[in-house]
């Protein structure tokens, strides 16, 4: 299940990365089309990339390394890769653990 999770979970994180960076590109070429000011639309679109790309560096460098460890790290990395998901819990491809009590966002 695990590295099912890590898969759903990298493969939301970089479509939310491709539309950030497909908004910031629209609205930055017309942003009055939006209401909005042109810093105000640059600003934002860099903020959302930038979201973007730090959530996936998050799951590759502070939670997949650790997953599977024994000890607190382990743990911890298991629990923060639910917390991760816990927001796509009701999307078609989520790969649920049939039988387990346990939740996204729920301690391992």
């Amino acid at each position: 299940m695990t590295a099912d999770l890590v898969a759903f979970v990298r493969a939301r994180f970089e479509e939310e990365l491709e539309k950030a960076r497909f908004a910031g590109d629209v609205v930055g070429k017309q942003p009055e089309r939006f209401g909005v000011e042109p810093e105000d639309a640059a600003r934002h679109a860099r903020f959302s990339v930038a979201s973007a790309e730090a959530r996936l560096v998050l799951l590759a460098d502070t939670v997949v390394p650790y997953l599977g460890t024994s000890g607190p790290g382990g743990r911890n990395a298991e629990f923060q890769l639910r917390l991760l998901a816990a927001p796509y819990v009701e999307h078609r491809d989520y790969p649920h653990d049939e039988g387990s009590a346990h939740q996204p966002g729920s301690p391992a």
